[in-house]
């Protein structure tokens, strides 16, 4: 006999926003200023839609029929790139962000990656089903009957390519057909109710998602491995102020890089913050301070997460 899955089941944690950590966390993450403020604004119209109304009455009168087909845009976001390249940690901490710009609270359910179940017929769906089921139960409670949202719900979908891949795929399995057909049913649900809620997708392989998941799209957000400046800043940040120089720095940039006849890409952010950083640290501690010339041989001794090429098969 079915049973009803548990939230544990469905989501891997509950968040809610405004909050000191998640807003410590959107801070740091440098050279994705463009993406915060699109997705701040695409989140900020499904919570408060009377707010782009406001903005055309005071500079473009009579815009009703531009307003009606932005606001008619499904609650979907995409968010694509390369491996460690900030969007899962964007996903994780935008609402913070609106909570604060449309001062309500802001609910973050994560999509457990045992949604997808063990393979038996119909337990995908229903997962799917149920968990959707939860985010319109949530938001059809924060629904006004006029003016702004009391709050609003986020639906986060990270390594989404696992639950939507095309239904195209000849070897596709029956099951995971009809777990895409659930998950774009609920995107629909949340859509014709005008709930405030949002669904977010982290993909490293954007053409792995089927058709009709990314035509629902309202924005789809690219993400790439930081350039020079950007590493620049990430370096400079934390180097600096422990005493590290301007030709340190310069040194770390170049290494972090793409090298000619060796590799195409460089560092990711995560590679930066969580390998790179880190390593200098721990090489030094206990016994001594950072040294800016044993921090270039570490860079250099690292090897940078390679790019996940569209084609492969997800580790």
């Amino acid at each position: 006999m079915n049973t009803k899955p548990t939230l544990s089941e469905l989501f891997e944690r509950r968040l809610t926003y405004p909050d000191f950590e998640p807003q410590a966390r959107l801070a740091r993450l440098v050279g994705l200023d463009d993406q915060k403020s699109r997705l701040a604004k695409i989140l900020g119209l499904l919570v408060n839609p009377g707010g782009l109304t406001d903005w055309a009455q005071r500079h473009h009168p009579g815009a009703q029929a531009l307003l009606d087909t932005i606001l008619r845009r499904p609650p979907l976001v995409v968010l694509a790139g390369d491996v460690g390249s900030g969007k899962t940690e964007l996903a994780e901490t935008i609402g913070d962000a609106v909570a604060r710009q449309e001062k309500i609270d802001i609910t973050l359910l994560p999509l457990s990656l045992s949604t997808r179940g063990q393979g038996r017929v119909g337990e995908m769906t229903q997962l799917l089903s149920a968990a959707f089921d939860y985010t319109v139960i949530e938001a059809t409670k924060l629904k006004p009957a006029s003016g702004k949202a009391r709050g609003a719900v986020i639906l986060l979908v990270d390594e989404a390519d696992a639950l939507a891949q095309s239904r195209e795929a000849a070897q596709m399995h029956h099951e995971d057909r009809a777990g895409v057909n659930a998950f774009i049913r609920g995107i629909d649900r949340i859509a014709n109710a005008k709930l405030p809620a949002a669904v977010l997708m982290c993909t490293n392989r954007l053409s792995a998602l089927d058709p009709a998941v990314r035509r629902r799209a309202a924005d789809v957000l690219s993400f790439a491995r930081p350039g020079e400046e950007q590493r620049r800043y990430v370096l400079s940040s934390s180097l600096e102020p422990i005493g590290l120089g301007r030709h340190h720095i310069d040194a770390l940039v170049a290494t972090t890089g793409p090298h000619r006849g060796v590799r195409d890409y460089g560092f990711t952010f995560s590679d930066l913050t969580q390998r790179l950083l880190p390593a200098i640290v721990l090489d030094a501690y206990p016994s001594r301070a950072v040294d800016g010339a044993r921090a270039v041989e570490i860079a250099r001794s690292i090897i940078p997460t390679p790019p996940f090429r569209d084609g492969e098969k997800p580790a």
